[in-house]
């Protein structure tokens, strides 16, 4: 059979299942069971991830020395990336850095579009460079390979944009999920990070596809947890001002965290035509943090658990080997604090020289590290009573994620499921509560959205801005119109009147640029005066625009334009000044309300 005809026959397919669909299922149903396989798909996806970065890892490392240095530290960070790049650059051959923020991309600006290599691109991308030691996450990949499985189900069978968010979302809300057994904090990080309103409609797709992951986790890895954690003694009220004061500087980590990741990422996107200039600076600057400490390699979630584990000194200085500082135990705090500060440019440089990777886990870690920093000074130094560093390592974990995504309950639920830790709850709310609060005070949008947010296409849980951000100017735009030049005489004009079915006659010169436009409202009085239609010419008759709209401006400008101006119609440019069309008043607010509907619809 020819590819034609097997195309053919898979289309014929495909009709006769959706005429079934029709007949058999509702949307809603059918919505239910896209789900269960949406979370299935999105825990094999994360389950082949995880498993390919510890093969990798156990290839390159499982030889290395715990009590000398490691000159291959030196080589192998470097080598992921290059095969990353070469493997982005001629196979996928599309930008696929920025998972998250590219899955909020696709909800806002694409009608949760995304394309189909997004299902499998980021999994072999991510592999390879966390395998080889880069800096980053896995997690970021996973949820935008949950969420492509999600938008092309949907895409497959045709649904609407409505039920295309909430297939996106289950898959991002099913890739927390499996990732971390964690079915609640999947559920919460699509409320507060992706901002899908929670209603009837969408609660249980997302439920369905949450819970489905965690079970096949379950079986592909078993029941161990991604941490292991036992809480050191029962926290009692006495910690209340430490935990305050802690979750303040989760927040101020939090900051410079985001601060200093947006400073290297144009840094690096300086140099985005010099691949292997970036290559080189990133991959030297990379290589040489992991060589000097070696808790940067990969995730480092096996350094996390040895503080999260550790009740000794001996026992957390084991995170100093295979590095300069082993058995210079007295060094420890020292060492936990050059990672803290280090981490962020470790990030920014697998990603900025041609890693693929997410934040998602180095919040994570440095929430960890910054943790287990504050109590060990908090201790030594007895500024109050003693606070155990195990506990904060793990209050840091979801302090800085608190922050950093601007995501307080998904930091609390995450951090409780995935360590058992429910003892601390409160506690964990106390740091999460202050973290964010903090970090709100200076960057009011999370790491993955305040990108979007610059350019006015971040969906919020405001519905109006959300109805807003997911107008498409270009859709509504009238492109036929009748156009006349300054010097015409009004006679021409009127017969150019005659030929157009809009009220406005855009004025333009010989480049195209609008100069203005004729009321035909305005001229009536002249308008038939055929003595008149030699003595006058466009010029004399004409009128400046009431407002001009850009081509690239946000659909609330738009609207705020013809609030304040009260127009009817108003004319669209591009960066030249050319006219490309007009908008309607009239079939402006016909779509607002249209979407306004559908968004409301349960």
């Amino acid at each position: 059979m020819t590819d034609a005809a097997t195309e053919l026959n898979n289309r014929s397919l495909l009709v006769r299942f959706a005429h079934w669909r029709t007949e058999h299922l509702s949307t809603r149903q059918f919505t239910l069971i896209l789900s269960f396989f949406v979370g299935l798909f999105a825990a094999i996806a994360a389950y082949c991830l995880h498993w390919i970065i510890h093969q990798i890892q156990l290839l390159l490392t499982a030889g290395f020395s715990i009590s000398s240095i490691n000159w291959l530290y030196l080589v192998f960070p470097v080598v992921g990336i290059y095969l990353t790049s070469l493997f982005i650059r001629h196979v996928v051959k599309d930008n696929i850095s920025h998972g998250i923020t590219r899955v909020l991309y696709a909800i806002s600006s694409k009608r949760s579009r995304l394309k189909a290599h997004n299902c499998w691109s980021s999994v072999i991308a991510s592999a390879i460079t966390i395998g080889f030691g880069g800096s980053v996450g896995a997690e970021a990949p996973i949820v935008l390979t949950g969420s492509a499985i999600g938008s092309n189900l949907g895409q497959l069978f045709k649904l609407d944009n409505r039920t295309m968010m909430l297939l996106v979302g289950c898959g991002a809300s099913a890739a927390i999920a499996g990732i971390y057994k964690a079915p609640i904090a999947g559920l919460v990080f699509t409320l507060e990070v992706l901002m899908v309103d929670l209603t009837m409609a969408s609660l249980l797709p997302i439920l369905i596809a949450c819970v489905t992951a965690t079970c096949f986790t379950y079986i592909f890895v078993g029941s161990d947890s991604m941490f292991t954690f036992h809480i050191d003694g029962a926290w009692n009220i006495e910690r209340v001002p430490a935990s305050v004061l802690f979750g303040i500087f989760c927040g101020l980590l939090s900051l410079y965290f985001m601060r200093m990741m947006t400073t290297c990422e144009n840094f690096f996107a300086r140099m985005a035509h010099h691949p292997y200039l970036r290559l080189v600076v990133g991959g030297t600057l990379l290589s040489s943090l992991i060589f000097l400490f070696p808790s940067l390699y990969g995730e480092g979630f096996g350094s996390i658990n040895t503080l999260l584990n550790g009740n000794t000194e001996a026992e957390w200085s084991e995170i100093l080997n295979n590095s300069l500082f082993y058995g210079h135990n007295h060094l420890l705090v020292v060492y936990v604090g050059l990672v803290l500060f280090t981490k962020v440019f470790a990030t920014s440089a697998t990603n900025g020289s041609g890693g693929c990777g997410g934040t998602f886990a180095p919040s994570l870690f440095i929430g960890g590290f910054g943790g287990f920093f504050f109590a060990r000074l908090w201790n030594l130094y007895e500024v109050g009573v003693y606070i155990p560093e195990k506990n904060f390592t793990l209050l840091g974990m979801a302090g800085v994620m608190a922050g950093v995504m601007h995501s307080p309950l998904t930091g609390i639920f995450l951090i409780a499921e995935i360590t058992g830790g429910y003892q601390l709850l409160l506690p964990l709310m106390i740091v999460c509560i202050s973290s964010y609060l903090t970090i709100n005070i200076f960057e009011p949008h999370s790491i993955y959205g305040m990108r979007l947010a610059r350019e006015g296409k971040l969906i919020t849980h405001h519905t109006d801005r959300s109805i807003l951000t997911l107008m498409n100017l270009e859709s509504i735009v009238d492109k036929e119109y009748t156009a006349v030049r300054p010097d015409m005489p009004l006679g021409q004009l009127v017969h150019a009147i005659s030929r157009s079915n809009t009220s406005f006659i855009p004025v333009l010169d010989q480049a195209g640029a609008l100069v203005g436009e004729v009321d035909v409202t305005k001229i009536r009085h002249i308008m038939f005066r055929t003595e008149l239609y030699q003595k006058f010419n466009v010029l004399q008759v004409m009128t400046p625009p009431p407002a001009t709209l850009g081509c690239n401006d946000p659909m609330e400008e738009v609207m705020a334009k013809f609030d304040k101006t009260d127009a009817g119609s108003l004319p669209v440019v591009d960066i030249d000044g050319k006219l490309i069309g007009f908008i309607s008043r009239t079939r402006l607010y016909a779509l607002y309300r249209k979407m306004v509907a559908d968004f409301s619809n349960e």
